[in-house]
């Protein structure tokens, strides 16, 4: 199937983070899928939205320019989605650098403790298993330490990984300081792109949620997520009704490892067309 169905994934990952794919497969996937549109969507990073976007004028499908930035809110993790940033400003390229450097601490510390649970791994380690040299402006995670665990037989597979030592409250976890959420939120507007709250399931807390909302004021969130449930996609369809946000959603594609499709399917979640429009309408507001 390669006719365009009007649906997009607005969440997917390449190597430039903790994919397994490089930014053009997923589009040239996107497009097998028949989809109209896939944003790429990198921790910390756009390093992988111009080979995406060239591909996609070589096939025929829209790429929108993404982000996903990695922020701290009560006491968890929590993510917010950029989309149609202008990827060569240099203020917005300066803070995601910021952020990988704080990543990158974040990754080591992780490592030592890792050691210091008696689990014979090394950065090293994590580095050759890309099965290929790091890239400048790529992002390095937590699925890249979780593939030596598997591999070293630490742990059955990537979720076993995560629910043993890498997700929070486990012996491995390790949070560094980051930004707030509303201020992830400013420097996508500064950009000129709008702001979305990531996969609201994912935190527990519904609560903490609408502070968030309440403070940064973003212009969408992800209703529609691998993770989230029909119950869950009702919620916060009201929730963005009641805050006037736009409804977004994607896959949360990283790709195949060990034999599983992490999150979910490129293409498993969507939404249409008219959500880009609204997204590139909210940007636009930003510019004036």
């Amino acid at each position: 199937m390669d006719q365009p169905n009007g649906r997009c994934d607005l969440h997917t990952h390449s190597q430039a983070s903790d994919g397994m794919q490089s930014p053009a497969e997923n589009v040239r996937l996107a497009k097998q899928k028949g989809l109209s549109a896939v944003a790429i969507t990198d921790h910390d990073t756009v390093a992988g939205v111009a080979e995406a976007q060239q591909t996609g004028l070589e096939c025929g499908i829209d790429v929108v320019a993404g982000v996903e930035i990695s922020t701290r809110a009560g006491g968890k993790d929590i993510h917010v989605l950029g989309y149609y940033m202008n990827i060569k400003d240099e203020l917005f390229l300066e803070r995601l650098h910021g952020l990988r450097d704080a990543r990158e601490e974040r990754n080591h510390r992780i490592i030592a403790k890792l050691q210091e649970l008696g689990l014979e791994i090394s950065w090293e380690e994590v580095i050759e298993g890309l099965g290929r040299p790091l890239e400048p402006d790529e992002s390095i995670g937590r699925p890249h330490m979780a593939d030596v665990l598997v591999n070293k037989g630490y742990a059955v597979d990537m979720r076993d990984a995560f629910d043993r030592y890498l997700a929070e409250g486990k012996p491995g976890f390790v949070s560094v300081p980051r930004v707030a959420p509303e201020d992830a939120c400013q420097w996508i507007r500064e950009a000129g792109g709008a702001a979305v709250i990531a996969h609201p399931g994912l935190y527990g807390d519904d609560e903490l949620v609408r502070r968030i909302i309440e403070q940064s004021r973003p212009d969408g969130i992800e209703v529609f997520h691998s993770d989230h449930g029909p119950e869950e996609e009702h919620r916060y369809a009201a929730l963005a009704h009641e805050f006037n946000l736009i409804v977004t959603g994607g896959s949360d594609y990283h790709g195949v490892r060990q034999g599983v499709v992490f999150h979910g399917d490129l293409g498993s979640k969507t939404v249409t067309l008219d959500v880009l429009e609204q997204l590139r309408a909210a940007a636009s507001r930003e510019l004036t």
